[in-house]
């Protein structure tokens, strides 16, 4: 990771009102000297399984996956996070080793706060460990009801939930260049690369969708979106 320090202080960044608007003058000083911004090149690994906990992560430009390898050497998707979320978030506070790896989908900068501060800022402000609670459970209602959802369907069903993710969630247009390979996305689902590309040519001859190499355009949203609900 290369350090690229853009922003002066914590108090100019477009993220401030997600969590650290409530912080004093002094909390907010806490805060920017204990930071540091870094430049990660696509596929590079940010923090891996094992690595011992030291800062609170959160993304502020390009897109990351969280991801367990098994025993076998395979690794499995949990989630992909995009700017403005809080990557770490659900594990920093539980334990003293990441036990699961992250790594940059493309070119993506983090912004990296020493554990120890956040900790001395939460001791001191109440109404910030509330919010921070609260961003916790939502970030863990969310990951339960995306594995849950995923385990209901067929290989159809997930495929279509995966696009559905993209489209909604992270690109929030109908339109969007793959930022996963077919393989990667076959370890979000728990299905071969060879089933997962062969969903996405069905859906492409059924109209649902056009692939143009990498570039998705969902042409049949509402057909997509009861492939997911039925599959």
């Amino acid at each position: 990771m290369k350090r690229v320090n853009e922003i002066e202080s914590c108090s100019t960044c477009i993220y401030r009102k997600l969590l650290f608007d409530k912080l004093s003058e002094v909390e907010h000083k806490i805060v920017n000297e204990s930071r540091n911004e870094y430049l990660c090149a696509k596929g590079e690994i940010l923090k891996k399984e094992g690595q011992k906990i030291q800062s609170f992560m959160y993304l502020r430009k390009g897109l990351v996956k969280i991801y367990k390898t098994d025993k076998y050497g395979k690794d499995h998707i949990l989630a992909i996070s995009r700017p403005g979320e809080f990557i770490n978030l659900l594990s920093v506070f539980s334990g003293s080793l990441y036990n699961y790896s992250v790594a940059a989908i493309e070119e993506t900068q983090v912004c990296e706060i020493k554990l120890s501060a956040m900790k001395s800022v939460i001791k001191s402000n109440h109404q910030f460990s509330l919010r921070l609670l609260n961003r916790i459970s939502k970030m863990s209602e969310e990951m339960i009801a995306i594995q849950f959802d995923l385990n209901q369907k067929q290989v159809r069903g997930r495929v279509a939930y995966v696009l559905l993710m993209l489209a909604d969630r992270i690109f929030k247009n109908h339109e969007f260049k793959m930022p996963i390979t077919r393989r990667e996305v076959g370890e979000m689902i728990s299905m071969t690369t060879e089933n997962t590309i062969r969903t996405l040519s069905e859906f492409r001859k059924d109209g649902i969708i056009d692939i143009t190499g990498k570039n998705i355009r969902i042409r049949d949203y509402q057909r997509l979106v009861t492939v997911s609900k039925n599959g």
